[in-house]
């Protein structure tokens, strides 16, 4: 009978999150490239393309793909006929392999979640505890799949009961224009179909830790319903025409994967959760040999691609900057942005806008007038580093404060990624402001635009302190202009109507 031992299982672990931190799995860079080489639309080609570059920057660099490395989620299959060291539960030994994993000092991974969930909201400062399904089976080994999901795309989950007469596929392509681009598209879906709703909820999850294979799928014979069901899936969310960041373009999802169980008569429990383009997972066996052993990819499986064209780019000199520039932007424009500007998300938000309400104003240091604010929550250098990894959240989270930071601190506009909500849009245009977008999921290439960094306010929350970062050739493209016009409507409404204008022209 084979016997695992607390330490093999703790360094598997460990293993596992750091080496899922820093490559994507090679199906996943197969799919991201074979979308980069069909996509048309500018933009979402443009997103494409530094996403793949930071990917391939990341596996060589060893550091993490996105700066949200995610909540560690861990499922195992414990075969009966193996045992345990009986010292420490399992619970305890997958936590210390995290804890571990996010306190390597070599690729320190950003430490996100937060206990007190509804109350203080106290950051555990080393990405513990996971969230662990347990499953028993037959046999002699411990199977273990570890994915490190974000919160942008975890976000966007989903769930309904259906009448048992009613159509899922509507009401998935009805939900999915409504998640707009905060989870990172392209990236693929998981549905989990029928059991009840917590049941419905885990197959969702499960169901992306499965191989991309729906090229495979198109290429078969025949086809079971379920087939059936992904291939029409993939092909009506695709037709939506949301694309690349919700850019506008042929490809929003890589795959559809689904899982399904029995059901009560009287109900379709239907679930979906989109996985990101910082798909992260691995799956190994231990059978009380030693150790997992994880192979890296080659280098070879990512695809030759050159930074993008910068000809067409708009320079742009921050410390210098009026609102006067901004006026003549437009959605669509690529900038490169020099100078200096900070950073704060949602704990940096709330606290400054409890100092502007009591009275008590913002320290000296947080001088926004004439700046952009980055929502960024960055991974911890490692030397020779300015900042680790720092690609834009999603900036929908800010809109309640957006209205009130526009009046308040003459701040010129924002950078995150996303949509705004049209109440924020209304703000952005009635201010004269702008909102420009950093590509999700290309976090480690923009951090290489950081040339300096330093915590000027609030460092007591984490990563979500307020940082002045001094950057140079920033990529961004401008998302919502003065005038209102926001890229993440006119984007996907253009390119629902060209994919049926290329259907109708294809044999």
């Amino acid at each position: 009978m084979p016997l695992i031992s607390n330490q093999n299982l703790i360094q598997s672990i460990t293993d596992a999150f750091q080496h899922i931190s820093y490559y994507h799995p090679s199906d996943f860079i197969d799919a991201l490239s074979d979308a980069y080489n069909k996509e048309q639309s500018t933009a979402a080609k443009d997103a494409l393309a530094q996403i793949l570059i930071n990917s391939r920057m990341c596996a060589e660099g060893k550091r993490p793909i996105c700066q949200d490395t995610g909540t560690a989620v861990v499922f195992i299959k414990i075969g009966l006929g193996i045992t345990f060291e009986g010292d420490q539960s399992l619970d305890d030994l997958i936590n210390e392999g995290v804890r571990r994993a996010y306190l390597d000092p070599s690729n320190p991974l950003r430490a996100s979640i937060v206990r007190d969930p509804a109350g203080q909201r106290i950051n555990t400062r080393d990405n513990t505890p996971a969230v662990i399904h347990y499953e028993m089976v037959l046999g002699d080994t411990l199977e273990i799949t570890c994915a490190a999901k974000g919160g942008g795309s975890e976000n966007k989950a989903r769930f309904t009961v259906l009448n048992p007469s009613d159509s899922l596929v509507d009401w998935i392509l009805k939900t999915i224009p409504t998640l707009g681009a905060g989870w990172c598209p392209p990236g693929i879906l998981g549905v989990g179909i029928g059991g009840t709703p917590e049941k419905a909820m885990l197959m969702a999850k499960e169901a992306l830790m499965s191989p991309i294979d729906i090229q495979h799928l198109k290429a078969k014979d025949s086809h079971s319903n379920t087939e059936k069901l992904r291939l029409e899936l993939h092909e009506r969310i695709n037709e939506l025409g949301i694309g690349a960041q919700g850019l506008g373009g042929l490809t929003t999802v890589l795959d559809v994967k689904i899982m399904e169980y029995p059901c009560h008569a009287a109900s379709l429990p239907v679930a979906i959760i989109p996985n990101c383009a910082a798909t992260r997972h691995i799956h190994f066996t231990l059978d009380g040999s030693g150790p997992a052993e994880l192979s890296p990819p080659s280098l070879d499986e990512w695809p030759e691609i050159s930074q993008q064209d910068d000809s067409k780019a708009q320079r742009i000199d921050l410390d210098t900057l009026t609102a006067e520039h901004t006026q003549n932007w437009s959605p669509g424009d690529t900038l490169l942005l020099t100078g200096k500007l900070l950073t704060g998300r949602d704990a940096a938000h709330k606290r400054i806008a409890e100092l502007i309400n009591s009275g008590e104003g913002l320290p000296d240091e947080v001088d926004l007038n004439n700046r952009f604010i980055y929502y960024v929550g960055p991974v911890d250098a490692i030397e020779g580093e300015a900042v680790g990894p720092a690609g834009p959240t999603t900036s929908t989270r800010m809109d309640k404060f957006t209205d009130m930071m526009l009046d308040k601190t003459g701040i010129l506009g924002m950078i995150g990624k996303a949509e705004r909500g049209q109440q924020t849009i209304e703000s952005i245009k009635d201010h004269n402001a702008v909102y420009l977008i950093a590509t999700g999921g290309a976090a480690y290439l923009i951090s290489k635009a950081i040339r300096s960094a330093k915590v000027i306010a609030f460092p007591e929350l984490g990563m979500e302190a307020i940082y002045e970062f001094d950057v140079q050739d920033m990529p961004v493209t401008v998302a919502v202009d003065a005038r209102g016009n926001s890229i993440h409507q006119s984007g996907p409404n253009e390119w629902k109507v060209k994919i049926q204008d290329i259907k109708k022209l294809t044999p």
